[in-house]
């Protein structure tokens, strides 16, 4: 199957109350574990890359390993999406150069500015052939994730009044909301009770009908590997995301596309300090590398059938 973008996906996902995963790639390994599983699981997925990402592996590189993906797994339903997108040349860049999704991000700007940066993304990736789906995005989430850092002071949740006006007038495909997560792995601080405003999710929900909500900053710091890297000489102290069934809740309402970048990194990070620690010899990438691969497989895994909700429901 090629690459699709994201409009049937999220049609149906809509439709029936799941979530897709949108996960962060940086490399060959994120990417062979995140479709083994969801290949296993015929499940949908969106393979998301950030501006670091690009800058860190090069944007062909990534290109063409997920395309491999593809190649090893045929019957995959995969979207290829930029995250982040800050600027409409790197929305263009990416769309010339075989994504099939982007993401501008102009929520630091007025409304207005927004709408008419999104709405110049939204024309090209519209006229492009094959069709580029595009994603917006009002409200600030707080957190520190590659390029993207808003401090508490500066995020605002998303006001459910601008949101038909910006739908209406971009021509936007999806729109990322800010209810209550938070990019990076220290969301909350302890001692404290994550929670959503599912008020909000439902006041955009009434004034957008049928239309798909994202939700980014939405890792849950598995405990597990938090615990498996400070056990093996890292310091990871005070981590904490957002609950599970938060998230299968907010999938079950508008919510179809979750990212998720931060479980993936302590997964993978995980696997790699528990191999080195175990040998401190060790100095062949694939004797370390493997193990952090599986247990990008696992999360993955974890995450379609407990949280999601969209193991078999892939296109045939």
């Amino acid at each position: 199957m090629p690459l699709v973008n994201t409009k049937e996906m999220f049609k149906k996902a809509y439709e029936g109350h799941y979530a897709i995963g949108a996960f962060n790639v940086n490399n060959m390994e994120i990417i062979q574990g995140i479709a083994d599983a969801c290949a296993e699981l015929n499940a949908p997925v969106i393979l998301q890359v950030s501006s670091g990402a690009r800058k860190y592996a090069k944007q062909s590189y990534l290109v063409h390993l997920v395309k491999a993906a593809l190649e090893d797994h045929p019957n995959l339903e995969v979207a290829l999406h930029l995250d982040h997108g800050d600027t409409f040349e790197l929305c263009k860049d990416c769309i010339d150069g075989g994504f099939t999704s982007v993401m501008i991000d102009g929520s630091k700007y007025s409304l207005e500015e927004n709408i008419a940066l999104t709405k110049k993304v939204v024309d090209y990736a519209h006229a492009h052939k094959p069709y580029v789906t595009v994603e917006g995005e009002i409200g600030k989430l707080q957190g520190i994730e590659d390029d993207v850092n808003v401090s508490s002071e500066d995020s605002s949740y998303t006001n459910p009044a601008e949101v038909q006006k910006f739908v209406n007038e971009t021509g936007v495909d999806s729109l990322a909301i800010a209810i209550g997560t938070s990019h990076g792995a220290f969301k909350f601080k302890p001692g404290t009770i994550p929670s959503l405003r599912f008020d909000i999710l439902e006041e955009v929900e009434k004034r957008l009908p049928g239309f798909p909500i994202v939700l980014h900053g939405a890792s849950s710091v598995i405990p597990e590997y938090v615990k498996i890297i400070n056990d093996n000489g890292g310091n990871i102290a005070d981590a904490l995301g957002v609950s599970e069934p938060l998230l299968r809740k907010a999938a079950s309402m508008a919510v179809c596309k979750i990212n998720i970048d931060s479980d993936i990194r302590l997964a993978l990070t995980a696997g790699i300090r528990q191999a080195m620690f175990k040998d401190p010899s060790l100095f062949d990438p694939r004797g370390y590398l493997k193990g952090a691969r599986n247990n990008v497989y696992d999360l993955v895994k974890h995450k379609i059938t407990d949280v999601l909700g969209c193991d078999n429901k892939a296109s045939k």
